[in-house]
């Protein structure tokens, strides 16, 4: 996979793949990349409570999820996400463990377990 990142104006930042662009920016009019990137861990949660609860004939009305940010005062680095599957009346209680079992399958939060090497370099002689 490629994604193609570009710069078009003040903080606003694009990156273009499988022919999507997603847009973020500091200055507001977009999310931030952080943003971006911690929504990514409830969305993809998400998913996959809602793939469990398709496969089983669940309905998904009313399932939430509530994305808990805990930040270390001192570094001003995430330290801790919680994630609760907040679930309506009349969910089937018997699926509520394998619900967050299915949740905890999420990719994203398997990479940041196992996070992958980011190399950055410049790459001159672009036209």
């Amino acid at each position: 996979m490629e994604m193609i990142v570009t710069l078009p104006r003040g903080d606003r930042v694009e990156a273009a793949f499988d022919g999507l662009t997603v847009a973020t920016d500091q200055d507001r009019s977009a999310p931030s990349p952080f943003e971006l990137f911690l929504a990514s861990i409830g969305t993809c949660a998400g998913i996959y409570v809602a793939r469990f609860c398709r496969q089983r004939g669940i309905p998904t009305e009313g399932i939430r999820i509530r994305q808990k940010i805990s930040t270390n005062p001192e570094t001003r680095l995430v330290d801790a996400i919680g994630l609760d599957i907040e679930l309506p009346a009349g969910f089937p209680q018997e699926y509520a463990e394998a619900v967050v079992r299915s949740a905890q399958l999420c990719t994203v939060k398997k990479h940041l377990e196992r996070p992958p090497a980011i190399e950055v370099r410049a790459v001159a002689g672009r036209p």
